[in-house]
């Protein structure tokens, strides 16, 4: 049995938005999912103590579920990449916050495969340096935070759905779940 740990961004749930999706995509490979929900307001997301916080949110699931599970995280649920290093697990990560120092450090050290999902007009996003970091990378041109792009709203509904491509691609080259 494969296991997925989804950790949400600071917003919404683990079962809103491109997280549901992309944990769709780990279900429908029998992946069992384990949602995490925040206990409490976090710190302030670009100052070094949320990093420690989400480990303190975080580690006690990925304890409790063992192995290797894949990381699918939002956002906020970036600042668990130095778990994902440490215990060399595989992931999936939303919009991750690459415009502060100690999460791109974190995204370095990982020794598992990685996609990074951004878009070019999110402020917290940084294409260049994603590249740098993995060859998994799916980037889209005029998407913000929430991947929405201008236009019509079925613009970024399809975004949605090239964004679940993306994921299941990344998850068939890495082989998860693994047999």
């Amino acid at each position: 049995m494969a296991d997925a740990v989804v950790i949400p961004g600071r917003m919404f749930g683990p079962a809103s938005g491109m997280l549901m999706y992309a944990a769709d995509v780990a279900e429908r490979r029998d992946g069992t999912l384990h949602r995490h929900w925040w206990s409490k307001e976090s710190p302030s997301p670009f100052d070094p103590p949320i990093e420690r916080w989400v480990r303190d949110e975080v580690a006690p699931l990925l304890d409790k579920v063992g192995g290797r599970p894949l990381l699918i995280a939002k956002s906020l649920g970036s600042n668990a990449a130095a778990l994902a290093a440490e215990r060399s697990l595989p992931a999936v990560w939303l919009t991750p916050v690459l415009n502060v120092s100690w999460v791109p450090a974190a995204l370095a050290r990982a020794t598992a495969p990685l996609l990074l999902v951004g878009g070019t007009a999110d402020k917290l996003w940084d294409g260049a340096l994603a590249r740098r970091l993995t060859p998994h990378v799916f980037e889209v041109p005029d998407a913000d935070h929430g991947m929405y792009v201008p236009g019509p709203l079925t613009d970024s509904i399809a975004v949605l759905g090239r964004m679940v491509v993306a994921v299941e691609e990344f998850l068939d080259e890495i082989a998860w779940p693994p047999r």
